[in-house]
This record gives structure tokens, C-alpha cells and sequence, in this order.
């Protein structure tokens, strides 16, 4: 396994803390080091345009010259992970993703709470356009992508994501549930995906 810098984006109302983001600090943290990827999972607050400012700041400042380069996200970051694979020619793996936040949390505008934190924050009509703006109507090269999700996904419908995903790698397994049951198990092949360097001529940071 190659070093690589992958950025984990957690999802909405979610955090650093989330079940999903410790999984992935634990099973980096047991690698020898010599295999140990520069893992980041930031706090990407409800803001859509700053959560993907905060991430471009963290691959300016740490990225190396040759080093590979990963963005895994879960539901709303998934969407996130997309719009910033495009945008630096890297890999993402997508978990349940959002493929049209902008309606899917239509239902959220208002008052909501951070599900870890317990803070209280606002979706507005900005939070929507904020996000539509970030929207990727086709992904360029689909190789670069792994989608991961299940049928039982309770909150998204999971075919939307096999459609638009369509030619890339995926894993669709039946049952689960949006949370995505039996995640850790599928660590070890996101870290190997992940950690393959981009493919000649598409890296376009």
C-alpha cells in the first residue's frame, strides 16, 4: 500500500465522531507505519461552501508532490467527496451517498441539532444553493470512483447512486440501512482504493 492523504467527510448533522470516522481512524491508526496513510476527518460544520473550503485548505497544506491523493465520504459527504474528486482529479469512495442534497434535505429546512455535538443550527435557502453549486451533473472518469451501499438504506434510494455512479466500482449489498451495517468490514478495501495513485494524466489540482 502506497502513502496517500484521504480525507474522511462525514455526513449531515454527523461529526469527527461519528461511528463511520472512528472506524477509520482506528483501522489506519493499526496499520504498520510504513503502510499509514495521512488520514484527516475535519469538522465540517453545516456550511456546505465552508466544509469544502476547510477540506481545500487541509490538501494545500498537507498534500505531498506524488503522494495519492482520497476523499471518503458518507451520505452528505459523499456528495462532497465527488465535487472534490473532480476538482483535484482524485479517488473517492462514496458510502450511501446524497446524490441531490439540495432536495433530499428540503424536508430539514429550519432549526436542526448536530447529532454528536448537540448544537443547534439553521438550514436556510442558502444551505440549498450552496450545495447545488457544488454539483457534479456527470463524474469524468467513473474508474476513479468506489461506491459502496445497501438496498435497506432507509433514508436514501440507494439505485439513484448505482445509476449515477454508473461505471464505476461499486458494492451494493442487500439489506443494511443508511447507516451502512458491517462498515469496518469494508475498510480494508477503501484504504486500498484509496491509496492507489491516479491514473496517468488525470490529476488536475
Amino acid at each position: 500500500m502506497t502513502a496517500s492523504l484521504i480525507v474522511y467527510l462525514h455526513g449531515f448533522r454527523s461529526s469527527p465522531r461519528s461511528v463511520k470516522a472512528q472506524a477509520m481512524v482506528r483501522a489506519v491508526a493499526s496499520l504498520p507505519a510504513h503502510e499509514r496513510p495521512a488520514l484527516f476527518v475535519p469538522d465540517l460544520g453545516d456550511r456546505p461552501a465552508a466544509a469544502i473550503g476547510k477540506v481545500v485548505e487541509i490538501v494545500a497544506r498537507e498534500r505531498g508532490p506524488v503522494a495519492p491523493l482520497a476523499f471518503v465520504g458518507s451520505s452528505l459527504g459523499g456528495y462532497y467527496a465527488t465535487h472534490l474528486a473532480e476538482r483535484f482529479g482524485a479517488r473517492a469512495v462514496m458510502v450511501n451517498p446524497a446524490i441531490r442534497p439540495y432536495d433530499d434535505l428540503a424536508p430539514y429546512k429550519g432549526t436542526q441539532t448536530n447529532m454528536y455535538s448537540g448544537e443547534a443550527f439553521e438550514v436556510t435557502d442558502a444551505h440549498f444553493d450552496e450545495l447545488r453549486a457544488l454539483a457534479v451533473p456527470r463524474i469524468t472518469r467513473p474508474e476513479r470512483y468506489f461506491l459502496l451501499v445497501q438496498s435497506g438504506d432507509e433514508v436514501l434510494d440507494y439505485r439513484e447512486a448505482v445509476a449515477y455512479y454508473g461505471g464505476a466500482w461499486q458494492y451494493v449489498q442487500g439489506g443494511g440501512d443508511h447507516a451502512f451495517q458491517g462498515f469496518e468490514a469494508q475498510i480494508p478495501a477503501i484504504l486500498r482504493f484509496a491509496s492507489r495513485g491516479p491514473d496517468p494524466g488525470t490529476d488536475r489540482a
